[in-house]
């Protein structure tokens, strides 16, 4: 990694070589030495900087989502954001949850695998006190769920997931799925505990009671689109032709577009003082010869050119020429 200088560290490292505190020389020579860094095969990098940023971006989308979903579901105030998105093994996110805690286990269609989306026990509780009619508070012993207890918080996680689809539009059609909901993380084998995971934390705030919900997505599940996760791939999929429904509805609505269209018969120019004593019968001579096409204009830019005459004792022209695209306008002196 390229370490980037302040203005004030690259004025004072100018200052001290000046005044000779420090050696042009020996700062080539440490440049030259080799540097060895440790690596830990244990925590194998497998998502770049790009992914992490992609990563980011769409769970940005999923946390105002979900900020509106639960606003809606629990009619309180319920914040959401991004604090965090990071790479680490598998079995180091089960040791960092605690015993007891909402864990939701789902998979999203075509991708194949599991993943998890983890409730901090105090955030769970606390929906589930405000949609048993409660104020939203968690409680101060958190115990086990009662079956009517698991039955609610399935409904609102499995509704909560639907919001994960239109976060990741932009990037695969997914269809999230509920497959099971647990409470000791024990029991929870999605992938082997070396296996790296993107680990996405929401800081999430109902009324007065504050959490993290986790969301745990294994690399082996998204690596098949992994390359979608690249900018270069936002950049490529904005440029995308629009959809044939789309396009059609696009040509409906310009085809009823009205434009103004002149047909002009020629200029002439007079002094104010001929145009003032103009009467019935006076001829203005035109400055284009009659033989010579006329212009027709659509909007401000010429477009074809025509010949005049008459349907049925009707004023008319016929086009005869269209002219080249990029001709704005023409002139004969």
């Amino acid at each position: 990694m390229v370490d980037v200088l302040s203005q004030n560290e690259i004025d004072a490292l100018l200052a001290a070589l000046s005044s000779g505190e420090m050696d042009a020389e020996e700062l080539k020579k440490e440049d030259t030495q080799k540097k060895v860094r440790a690596y830990d095969f244990k925590r194998a990098t497998r998502f770049s900087k790009d992914h992490i940023r992609s990563l980011t971006r769409i769970h940005e989308n999923f946390a105002r989502f979900l900020t509106t979903y639960f606003s809606a579901q629990l009619r309180t105030f319920v914040q959401i954001s991004v604090v965090q998105v990071e790479q680490l093994p598998y079995d180091e996110f089960i040791r960092s949850i605690p015993k007891m805690t909402i864990l939701n286990i789902f998979e999203a269609e075509p991708l194949e695998g599991r993943m998890v989306l983890e409730v901090h026990p105090n955030v769970a509780f606390a929906m589930l006190d405000r949609m048993l009619g409660g104020g939203g508070s968690a409680p101060g012993k958190i115990g086990s769920l009662t079956e009517i207890e698991t039955i609610i918080m399935e409904k609102i996680f499995s509704r909560a997931l639907e919001t994960l689809q239109e976060a990741w539009r932009t990037v695969l059609d997914i269809q999230p799925r509920l497959e099971a909901l647990e409470t000791n993380p024990q029991f929870m084998q999605i992938v082997s505990p070396n296996e790296t995971i993107a680990l996405i934390s929401l800081s999430t705030k109902i009324g007065e009671t504050t959490g993290m919900i986790n969301l745990c997505i294994p690399h082996v599940v998204i690596e098949p689109i992994m390359p979608k996760l690249s900018v270069h791939h936002w950049f490529v999929s904005q440029k995308k032709t629009r959809a044939p429904e789309e396009q059609h509805m696009l040509e409906q609505r310009l085809n009823k577009a009205k434009l103004p269209i002149i047909a002009e018969l020629g200029m002439s120019r007079i002094s104010i003082r001929e145009f003032l004593s103009l009467s019935v019968g006076d001829v203005i001579a035109l400055q284009k010869p009659t033989g010579e096409g006329l212009e027709v204009k659509v909007g401000e830019k010429v477009k074809f050119i025509a010949s005049p005459g008459t349907v049925r004792d009707k004023l008319a022209i016929q086009i005869e020429e269209i002219v080249s695209e990029g001709v704005d306008e023409i002139h004969d002196e």
